[in-house]
């Protein structure tokens, strides 16, 4: 059974390499030199596409939108644009090469499926002294033994801005630049099949180690969840450190039961055991496409492609819109959704002979100016 998540980017086949032989650094004194001049500050190429249909990366969207009013949400700078083509069942293998199988899956299975692709904008930007954090680290950074941690690097935000395998493409989006910290207000739908649904709402704080004062030795970052609704688990809470080296240490995590009053060790806050409040439709480390160890899984860099992806959704965060306008039945208001057309990296994830997770098999498209994960598809043992 295949078990299909979107993620929409925050700002966004040729050679197929296993994850064996790990060089010491990852990145060559050559390779950091082409950082800023053919490669972006963050690893993407800087180019366009041959076609024209992806524009060279320019410098990405530094600065706020005419018109942005913090008070009434993000101002979209792309607002007048329309669609210049819209994907449907009926035209999607005429777009087959630009898809992956899960999108090609959704507009078979249903109708009211349809993907409006707009020009291209290649908006992902970082600081000035994260581009320099990439450039001079990256020639340090390795990966600790079997892939399952990051050594040798201390504020970077891509450790393998040149990657040469699929685990270091993944290490990218778990350390992918977020800010320092922030405190953030999310909802998620467990939507059931008669279209039904009941909002979790958490608020969540985030810390990334480096950025705080007198950071702990070996620490990526801190993430905390505090569960707001429903009424039947508000006031639960997950609060989570986690390593940068995941031989060394492994992930610590606490939970909170307000019935109980309780703070717990939670060690299956990890891997494949269900989110809190999602009906079982989430496992933890689906959250923000992926997070935690990698070492369930045997990876394999597929490549790199061009591919429609969810891409500056500013429709979406229109303060104005309810629930109700946002989650449809069968998916998400398409509506809604802008797709444009960018490169990203393909890794594959296996399970590793004799681990366990409810997925055997993962493909993931990750956005190669943010380092995020754009789309994934997932499958169970079953296929």
């Amino acid at each position: 059974m295949r078990r299909t998540s979107m993620f929409t980017a925050p700002v966004a086949v040729a050679l197929v390499l296993g994850t064996a032989g790990f060089a010491a650094a990852e990145m060559t004194p050559q390779d950091a030199a082409r950082l800023g001049k053919d490669l972006t500050p963050m690893g993407a190429e800087a180019a366009g596409n041959k076609a024209g249909t992806i524009p060279a990366w320019t410098g990405g969207l530094t600065k706020p939108p005419a018109g942005f009013d913090p008070a009434k949400g993000y101002a979209d700078p792309y607002a007048s644009e329309q669609p210049l083509y819209t994907i449907t069942a009926a035209n999607a293998d005429q777009h087959k090469d630009k898809l992956a199988p899960g999108q090609i899956a959704l507009l078979k299975r249903y109708p009211s499926y349809t993907m409006k692709v707009y020009p291209t904008h290649r908006t992902a930007a970082l600081p000035q002294k994260e581009y320099d954090a990439v450039k001079a680290e990256g020639v340090a950074a390795q990966l600790a033994d079997g892939g399952n941690g990051v050594l040798n690097i201390s504020s970077t935000a891509v450790p393998f801005p040149v990657p040469k395998s699929g685990v270091e493409v993944m290490w990218n989006h778990v350390m992918r630049y977020r800010g320092g910290t922030y405190q953030r207000f999310g909802t998620e739908f467990p939507v059931h099949t008669n279209g039904s649904f009941t909002p979790l709402r958490r608020t969540e704080w985030y810390g990334r180690a480096s950025t705080l004062g007198n950071p702990e030795p070996n620490r990526l970052h801190y993430y905390l969840n505090l569960v707001t609704a429903p009424s039947s688990i508000a006031g639960e809470a997950i609060l989570v450190h986690d390593p940068l080296d995941q031989v060394k240490d492994s992930r610590l995590a606490w939970t909170y039961n307000p019935g109980q009053r309780r703070v717990l060790r939670a060690p299956s806050v990890s891997y494949d055991s269900p989110g809190t409040g999602t009906d079982g439709l989430r496992t933890m480390d689906d959250y923000e496409g992926y997070n935690g160890a990698p070492d369930r899984y045997d990876w394999k860099l597929v490549g790199k492609r061009e591919m429609i992806i969810p891409y500056n959704n500013y429709k979406l965060t229109d303060k104005s819109l309810k629930y109700s306008d946002i989650i449809k039945e069968n998916t998400i208001n398409q509506d809604l959704v802008r797709y444009e057309l960018h490169r990203v990296w393909v890794v594959e994830a296996t399970l590793k002979p004799g681990a366990r997770h409810l997925y055997a098999k993962r493909e993931f498209y990750v956005d190669e100016d943010s380092w995020q994960i754009a789309h994934k598809d997932q499958y169970d043992g079953r296929g």
